[in-house]
């Protein structure tokens, strides 16, 4: 189980910000759902399909 704890702060160009968050509304997310997305893809792209078993169960 993931553990939504901790924060993770980005500065990001304020037109790229709108244009995000307009697209996630066609997906359904906000943008913090997105991001979260995106980051477990790369884990997975860099570690494998078994990544949570190495990172999670640290």
């Amino acid at each position: 189980m993931e553990n939504r704890t901790a924060r993770l702060t980005i500065l990001i160009d304020p037109k790229k910000k709108k244009a995000l968050e307009e697209l996630c509304v066609l997906e359904d997310m906000n943008s913090s759902q997105k991001v979260r997305q995106l980051i477990r893809e790369y884990i997975q792209s860099k570690l494998g399909d078994d990544w949570r078993e190495k990172v999670l169960s640290e």
